[in-house]
C-alpha cells in the first residue's frame, strides 16, 4: 500500500491524541490549554477529511477511526471539561442540586449525545452535504470557548472582550441549560448547513458566505469572545433558514 493511503488515518490519530491530551489537562485544572487542544483536534479533523478527498484514500477503517477520534475529542473531552468546571463552581452554592453535586453530571449528556450523533451520521445517507443534527466539532468548539472567555481572554488586556459573556458563562445554571440545549441539537432532526463550498457562486452558498463574513468581523472585534457568538449565530441561521438548506 502506498504511503499516501496512511496520511488521512495519521491525521485522524493526531485528532485522537489531541483529545486525550485535552482530557489530561482538564484533570490538571489547566482549562485554557485543554480548550486549545480541542481546537487543535478540530484542525486535524478538518485536515483528515480533506486529505482523504484529495488523495482519494478512503477506507472503512478510516471512517470508523474518525468516528472514534471525534467521540473522544469532541464528546468526552468537552464533556469532562464542563463537568470539572461545573463541579468547581458548585462549591458553596445555595442551590440544592449544586450543593449535592448533581448539576455537573448534566455535562455527561455531551459525550452520550455525541455518541448517538456519530452513530447516526455513519448510517444516515442524507448527510453527504449538510447535516441533520449539530455536528460534534461545532458543539465541542462552543464549550471549549467557555474557558477561553473566562480564563484566557480577560488576561489579554489589549483585546476587546465582552464582559457580559464572562458573567454569562460563570453562571452554573446557564451553563447547565446550554449543555442540555446543545446536547439536544446533537440528536435533533434540524438540518444544519455545512461549510463545504461546492462552488464560489453566491447562489446556494448564501448562508455560508454570511456566516463566514460575520465570523471575520466578530473575530476582528472581539477575538476569543467571538467564538461562542459565532457558534450561536451558526445554530440560529440553521434553525431559521431550514428551507435554504438543501443538498
Amino acid at each position: 500500500m502506498k504511503i499516501k493511503q496512511y496520511i488521512p488515518n495519521f491525521l485522524t490519530t493526531l485528532n485522537l491524541v489531541s483529545g486525550l491530551i485535552s482530557i489530561t489537562l482538564t484533570f490538571d485544572g489547566q482549562y485554557g490549554y485543554a480548550a486549545l487542544f480541542i481546537f487543535i483536534a478540530a484542525v486535524f479533523d478538518f485536515l483528515d477529511g480533506n486529505a482523504a478527498r484529495i488523495l482519494k484514500a478512503y477506507s472503512e477503517l478510516g471512517k470508523q477511526l474518525d468516528s472514534l477520534a471525534d467521540m473522544v475529542s469532541f464528546g468526552v473531552a468537552p464533556g469532562i471539561m464542563i463537568f470539572q468546571m461545573l463541579l468547581s463552581h458548585c462549591s458553596g452554592s445555595c442551590n440544592v442540586l449544586e450543593r449535592m453535586h448533581i448539576t455537573p453530571y448534566l455535562a455527561l449528556l455531551i459525550p452520550v449525545c455525541s455518541a448517538l450523533r456519530l452513530a447516526k451520521f455513519n448510517i444516515d445517507l442524507r448527510q453527504e452535504v449538510n447535516f441533520i443534527g449539530m455536528p460534534t466539532p461545532a458543539i465541542a468548539i462552543f464549550f471549549a470557548s467557555v474557558p477561553l472567555v473566562l480564563y484566557v481572554q480577560p488576561n489579554m488586556f489589549s483585546i476587546i472582550h465582552l464582559e457580559f459573556l464572562v458573567k454569562f458563562f460563570s453562571n452554573t445554571r446557564i451553563l447547565a441549560i446550554l449543555v442540555v440545549f446543545f446536547s439536544y441539537l446533537l440528536i435533533s432532526d434540524f438540518r444544519i448547513f455545512s461549510m463545504k463550498f461546492k462552488s464560489l457562486a453566491w447562489k446556494g452558498n448564501q448562508l455560508r458566505y454570511i456566516l463566514l463574513i460575520s465570523s471575520i468581523v466578530l473575530f476582528a472585534l472581539f477575538f476569543l469572545s467571538a467564538i461562542p457568538i459565532i457558534i450561536i449565530l451558526y445554530v440560529l441561521m440553521s434553525i431559521f433558514f431550514q428551507n435554504y438548506i438543501v443538498d
